[in-house]
């Protein structure tokens, strides 16, 4: 709205009212009597604030200070608690003013993680302090203080643990010390400069170097340095990355909400995610593969599954491509607070794949929905488009075909889908109907609305495998199971809902008892909710996938009152209404009859 404006030289009327605590009919009382100077933008204002009032400024500082107070006492509370999270958020989300938010977040992602890689690395030179000095330390003590220095700042002592090495100027007590320093913004950019370098492997291009270039005043950013000074992650070190992987989790899905659609395009909400994830059972030794990968959420879940199940997380092998290069770099940094680091490649799926002879175990994704694509950049000879090109309107069965191309023998692939796949006709009709005569669908769940960050748009869960015979689970051949979600959600907010825990256990208990997995109940159709439909039942609905069409309606319990009574009840309360109805319009006539025209 500032166009070519200097931010730093102005607020808008609703950061102002934000800042003061009180509502924009206010602000704008204010600049009718001329107590504050506005210039007129559109139908809005934006305010110089050396204009304001002495009074206003001070309040706005106050208001800022008071924010950086809170944090203070965040710092005394359990960080894994979601309290804190959200608590975090809404401070750091106070010294946002006017700057957008798909900038914010890339300010804010960045300096957590630069926050939380000083915070490791001070604990491993800490620990490494501590055993250089201890005579009773056989393999560490050293007695000559200049020798002792060159253990502590050797590089491999942090690398070869999986702890970043951290230059001294890009350490946050460094940039603490320059936090409201006019420069700090080149600080921070140097610091994010000085990590790749000494990281190249896993973090050369990841970090963003934006601290220059941001809107944000330079106290502003100061001040988001002291915030996250109060964060300490040096306790455990697998402690503190769950925590601060939470942290960022949190914060990646408040900016999605925050940005609505376009959010959607880089964070794929948790509780989706966990479904995907429990009903595809990941194991050890596994390879799994996200082509449109976004911030990397469907591969912490994979990780995280292992660890849920006993299982060893750093035993299996990660793969992912994404498109757009500012949301790799999120993902990056993502993955590398989790210590995962796995083969991630930037690329335009379509027409760049980057693991052309990669067979994965398992292929998670959540694809952009209903895209435009360019199918004349294929090849002809092009494997991934086995069963047919899409029109170029709709990318939606490019990928599937895609997902499919990319699984092993006994793959399964799980992924998210807009629901007009389901029962499109035309060409994109045909691929469907080949997938499903080759016997490639094995499980479709419909989904609620608005489980997206403020975008209704109804999504389906789809599950291929590879093998129904005599793979991981008990032999389905020519089965499909079908499941009608779209009544199990919890409402969170008016724009959005989740699966909670109960669902998400209804859920995947209803696909293992399908599968006849061990531990898991007998299967049974519930009408309304689920059903296992044959190939040939499929193939008479006109190889639509849609499960409403299988399930049914649910079956009405029984109250025990017979239907006689409940008529008798009916007629007895409507013949009240028609009396109630006579009555109210013989009133309404006979004062319509006193009225003097």
């Amino acid at each position: 709205m500032l166009g070519n404006m200097n931010r730093d030289k102005y607020i808008t009327t609703a950061e102002l009212a934000k800042m003061l605590g009180i509502s924009r009919v206010s602000v704008h009382k204010k600049i009718k009597s001329r107590e504050i100077k506005a210039i007129a933008m559109g139908r809005n204002y934006v305010v110089e604030k050396d204009s304001l009032p002495s009074q206003i400024r001070e309040r706005i500082q106050e208001k800022k200070k008071q924010t950086v107070e809170e944090i203070i006492e965040l710092g005394e509370k359990p960080k894994a608690d979601l309290e804190f999270q959200k608590e975090l958020w809404r401070a750091a989300d106070r010294l946002r003013g006017n700057i957008d938010v798909s900038e914010y977040k890339h300010v804010v992602l960045g300096l957590l993680f630069l926050k939380y890689v000083s915070d490791i690395f001070y604990q491993r030179r800490r620990l490494l302090e501590e055993w250089v000095s201890d005579s009773k330390n056989k393999e560490y003590y050293l007695s000559n203080e200049k020798d002792r220095k060159l253990i502590i700042d050797d590089k491999d002592q942090y690398q070869s643990i999986g702890v970043f090495y951290i230059p001294e100027t890009a350490r946050w007590e460094y940039l603490r010390q320059h936090a409201f320093h006019q420069d700090i913004g080149r600080y921070l950019d140097e610091a994010m400069d000085a990590i790749e370098n000494e990281n190249p492997k896993q973090l050369k291009g990841v970090l963003s170097k934006i601290y220059t270039r941001t809107q944000l005043e330079p106290q502003t950013l100061g001040e988001l340095v002291n915030i996250f000074s109060k964060l300490k992650f040096d306790d455990d070190i697998t402690y503190e990355k769950d925590v601060l992987g939470r942290v960022y989790e949190y914060f990646l899905g408040q900016f999605a909400s925050a940005e609505g659609k376009r959010g959607g395009e880089f964070f794929t909400p948790r509780s989706i995610v966990q479904v995907l994830v429990e009903i595809l059972e990941p194991f050890e030794n596994a390879r799994v593969f996200d082509p449109a990968i976004g911030s990397g959420g469907m591969l912490v879940q994979s990780r995280e599954f292992l660890k849920m199940h006993k299982k060893d997380p750093t035993k299996i092998s990660f793969y992912g491509q994404e498109s757009n290069p500012t949301t790799l770099r999120l993902c990056k940094m993502n993955l590398a607070i989790r210590g995962i680091f796995g083969q991630i490649e930037l690329g335009n799926s379509y027409y760049d794949d980057k693991f052309p002879d990669l067979r994965a175990d398992f292929v998670l994704a959540n694809p952009p929905f209903n895209a435009e694509w360019e199918p004349g950049r294929l090849s002809d000879k092009d494997p991934r488009i086995k069963y047919g090109t899409p029109p170029s309107g709709n990318a939606n069965f490019m990928w599937i075909q895609h997902f499919l191309h990319h699984l092993a023998p006994n793959g399964i692939a799980g992924f998210v889908m807009a629901n007009g796949a389901l029962a499109v006709s035309g060409r994109e009709g045909e691929i469907r109907k080949k997938i499903i005569e080759e016997d490639l669908v094995d499980v479709i769940l419909a989904c609620p609305p608005k489980l997206f960050f403020n975008v209704s748009l109804p999504v389906s869960l789809w599950f291929l495998t590879k093998n129904k015979k005599n793979g991981r689970f008990n032999e389905r051949t020519e089965k499909t199971l079908f499941i009608d979600a779209r009544d199990s959600f919890e409402s969170i907010s008016r724009k959005q809902v989740i699966f909670n825990a109960e669902h998400i256990k209804k859920i995947v208990g209803t696909v293992r008892a399908y599968r006849g997995e061990q531990g898991a109940k007998e299967y049974k159709d519930i009408a309304g909710f689920c059903k296992v439909a044959s190939l040939e039942e499929i193939a008479k609905n006109g190889y639509v996938l849609t499960p409403g069409r299988y399930v049914g309606v649910a079956e009405e319990e029984d109250d025990g009152i017979p239907f006689t009574e409940k008529m008798q009840k009916l007629e007895t309360e409507l013949k009240q209404y028609f009396k109630e109805g006579e009555k109210l319009e013989k009133e309404i006539l006979e004062n319509l009859g006193k009225v003097k025209v």
